[in-house]
C-alpha cells in the first residue's frame, strides 16, 4: 500500500504542476500563431487598364478634342474650357460614353479665347 502524501510534498506537485500549466500557456500562443499567420501578405490584384485616349486642340475661340476607348470597359468622357477673358462663360460640355474600340469628337468655344481645356473620364454603369 502506499501513504498518504505529505503536506510539503502535496504543495511541491501543486507548485510543479503551475509551474508546468504556465509554461504550456506561455509556449502555446507562439505555436498558434506561427501557425496561423500568413507568411507574406497576398498581392493586390492589379487594376484592369482603362479611360480613353484624348487629344485636344484650340484653334482661336473653339476647342476641340478626340477621345479614342482602346479598352472593354465604356468610359464616359466629358470636355471643359476655361474661356481666357474674365466675362466669357467657362463650359462644361455633356458627357458621352465612348463604347470600346470607338473614336469620339468633342467640341465647345468661348466668345473671345480659350485658356484652358481639359477631358474628364468616369466608368459608365
Amino acid at each position: 500500500m502506499s501513504r498518504p502524501l505529505r503536506v510539503t510534498e502535496r504543495r511541491a506537485l501543486a507548485l510543479l504542476f503551475l509551474l508546468l500549466v504556465t509554461a504550456a500557456g506561455l509556449a502555446a500562443p507562439s505555436v498558434v500563431r506561427a501557425a496561423t499567420a500568413p507568411e507574406t501578405a497576398p498581392a493586390a490584384p492589379e487594376p484592369e487598364p482603362f479611360g480613353a485616349a484624348c487629344r485636344t486642340s484650340v484653334q482661336g475661340s473653339h476647342a476641340i478634342a478626340y477621345c479614342h476607348n482602346p479598352y472593354p470597359d465604356v468610359d464616359r468622357v466629358r470636355l471643359h474650357t476655361d474661356c481666357a477673358m474674365w466675362w466669357d462663360l467657362d463650359a462644361d460640355a455633356a458627357p458621352v460614353d465612348v463604347a470600346p474600340g470607338q473614336t469620339v469628337r468633342l467640341t465647345d468655344r468661348c466668345w473671345k479665347g480659350v485658356g484652358a481645356v481639359w477631358v474628364t473620364h468616369q466608368k459608365a454603369r
